[in-house]
């Protein structure tokens, strides 16, 4: 009796073992990137995003999706993928978001995900800087990927000829 009792809470301890180590493998940490570039630097807040954009004379980029949705993943893998997108991002205070700005300026053609939006350091809401679609204008598919990559560079070049 003693030695199956033994044998039942080796393997009891065993599973239990085994259960907690698959959980840790699978459970990661949740960063501000949100998986949109884990080597970049998130703020965490739109106010943090529009002080650090003034005081560091970098522009914002605002972008909005959502974990659902299957447009916003897969602008994500793409965004993540893009190593020109991941070293021209380290120019910009970045921010993405999960929920709907309460900025009525950054709503500009509507409520929709994934969105992308960028702000000067002067706080100006760049609505020239739009996607390819005329329904969504700061939307982008994988596609796009790289209309995206210009309009960062365009964000970046209007900075120093404008301001």
């Amino acid at each position: 009796m003693e030695k199956i009792l033994k044998s039942v809470f080796v393997l009891l301890v065993a599973t239990s073992f085994t259960l907690a180590k698959d959980e840790k493998a699978t459970a990661k940490p949740q960063t501000l990137s949100r998986g949109w570039g884990d080597s970049l630097d998130w703020v965490q807040t739109y106010e943090e995003a529009l002080y650090k954009a003034k005081s560091g004379n970098k522009p914002l980029m605002v972008i909005n999706h959502r974990e659902d949705c299957p447009h916003s993943q897969a602008l994500k893998k793409a965004f993540a993928e893009h190593k020109g997108i991941q070293k021209l991002a380290e120019l910009f205070v970045l921010l993405n978001v999960i929920y709907d700005p309460t900025d009525k300026n950054l709503l500009l053609d509507g409520q929709y995900v994934p969105k992308v939006v960028f702000i000067d350091p002067s706080l100006v809401v760049r609505a020239d800087l739009p996607g390819k679609y005329s329904n969504h204008r700061y939307t982008y598919e994988p596609t796009d990927i790289d209309l995206l990559y210009e309009n960062m560079k365009k964000a970046q070049k209007l900075l120093k000829t404008e301001l």
